[in-house]
């Protein structure tokens, strides 16, 4: 097994189909990070939700996922699963993203995820972010999209405790969710930490990692 100890981590990019992805997908991993690097800038753009109660559930729970980090959100309202016919509008929102972000790492949906929104801004973001780490967040749904990740992040009891804790604080309207619960979160977090020789880990896709010296 290889270990990546990355330098300090200066700028993050946070990008999002709807509220609730990037907590789910990259939470725990978001906390170890903001708190290994205080003051880290995070931008974040989020495709859908934006005039709804869901965009406040979003701005709250980032502020806490984002610990002693400068985060700038950004919230639209592209319908709920409709994103592929948005396509112009998520495309030109991503490249103004662009502009003002250089990040060291990017947190974005798998390729391979099964959901039209997810699949579509995965698409997307290599035609903006064409030099930079892209890691690809899995999110346990009925679909049955998991495929082997390649990346790792280990977490700790408490982090992992943490992160299931703000979900359920921060996201009231997906409790009605039969698959927004503890057993979901935690019992993913326990399979990827076996692969990682970790008691718990979030898991990413990566194409492509270049190691510098």
């Amino acid at each position: 097994m290889i270990k990546l100890s990355p330098e300090r981590c200066r700028e993050i990019l946070l990008l999002g189909a709807h509220c609730d992805d990037l907590a789910i997908g990259a939470g725990g991993t978001l906390l170890e990070l903001c708190r290994a690097n205080p003051g880290v800038r995070v931008t974040a753009l989020v495709l859908s939700g934006g005039g709804t109660p869901r965009e406040s559930e979003e701005r709250s729970a980032l502020a806490a996922f984002c610990v002693k980090a400068e985060l700038e959100l950004t919230i639209l309202d592209v319908p709920d699963g409709r994103l592929p016919v948005h396509w112009e509008r998520a495309k030109e929102a991503l490249e103004e993203v662009r502009r003002r972000c250089e990040p060291d790492v990017i947190f974005a949906p798998a390729p391979h995820d099964a959901h039209q929104d997810h699949r579509a801004l995965a698409k997307l973001v290599p035609t903006a972010f064409r030099d930079h780490l892209v890691l690809g967040y899995e999110i346990l749904k009925w679909e049955s999209d998991l495929e082997q990740p390649n990346v790792f992040t280990p977490l700790s009891e408490t982090a992992l405790r943490e992160k299931i804790d703000l979900l359920h604080e921060h996201y009231p309207s997906q409790h009605i969710r039969s698959w927004f619960d503890e057993e979901t979160f935690r019992g993913l977090a326990r399979v990827r930490g076996v692969q990682c020789q970790s008691r718990y880990a979030e898991a990413f896709h990566a194409a492509k990692i270049i190691v510098g010296y």
